[in-house]
């Protein structure tokens, strides 16, 4: 009940503005919200599009420590852009990682652990935020994922379950994760390439995969073939690195 509360008292109170106030107009306007243009190439409407269901698939057939940097990078040009975005069910969220792909916390709700009401959180964040992120319960039933999922649609947010969700939108899985850096016995993890598999309902039926690297020279996501530049030489410039345990396990 505690998570509950708080996001009742937080919507309340004003400090996070209803998703579809802006529907159909200003930020609503554009019923699309941007991702990083590596992403928008594989996503139906080029990003996040509003009232859409779309998931990060996770378990045996997702690469364990690539799920978690795909939602972040899902969220940071949205937050970048005057987003609000939420995550739920995820205590060991990672925001030194989420701040290095520019997600911006003054706009972020995090709601750790929601507890046996976990539907009613996420269908008040639903109310309340663009973006709601969500791990997904193991025993979930069908009946309230439509629900959920039919919520959104409702109010014009976007939900991004983490885990299993039959009936997304969108569903993207990494399927291979490689890290750059390491020598023979020696060096540091400078950077990670990520194969990422799109697929999904109507005009995302058909299968679709990018490779891209993460942190890119820029310090966000890159295309294939452009890892951090200068990560052999000593005097290039470098992005500020992420414990590898907070990466695996953060989302």
């Amino acid at each position: 009940m505690a998570g509950l509360e708080a996001v009742r008292s937080a919507v309340q109170a004003g400090l996070v503005r209803r998703a579809s106030d802006g529907a159909g107009t200003g930020l609503g306007v554009d019923r699309v919200l941007p991702v990083l243009p590596e992403l928008s190439r594989v996503l139906p409407g080029r990003g996040l599009r509003r009232g859409s269901t779309i998931a990060v698939a996770t378990g045996r057939s997702a690469w364990p420590a690539g799920g978690s940097s795909l939602v972040l990078a899902l969220l940071a040009e949205a937050s970048r852009s005057g987003s609000w975005c939420a995550v739920v069910g995820v205590p060991t969220f990672g925001a030194v990682a989420a701040t290095e792909v520019g997600i911006a916390l003054d706009r972020l709700v995090l709601v750790p652990n929601p507890g046996p009401e976990w539907p009613t959180v996420v269908a008040a964040l639903i109310d309340g935020v663009d973006v709601v992120v969500t791990s997904v319960p193991t025993a979930i039933s069908p009946p309230i994922a439509s629900r959920l999922a039919a919520r959104v649609r409702q109010r014009g947010s976007v939900l991004v379950p983490y885990g299993r969700w039959d009936g997304a939108d969108v569903t993207l899985r990494v399927v291979r994760g490689m890290w750059e850096g390491l020598g023979q016995g020696r060096g540091r993890l400078r950077c990670r390439q990520l194969e990422i598999v799109v697929q999904g309902r109507g005009a995302a039926v058909r299968p679709k995969e990018i490779t891209v690297w993460m942190p890119s020279a820029s310090g966000g996501f890159g295309g294939a073939g452009t890892p951090m530049s200068g990560r052999s030489g000593l005097g290039a410039a470098r992005p500020a690195l992420t414990l590898v345990t907070a990466v695996d396990e953060a989302v």
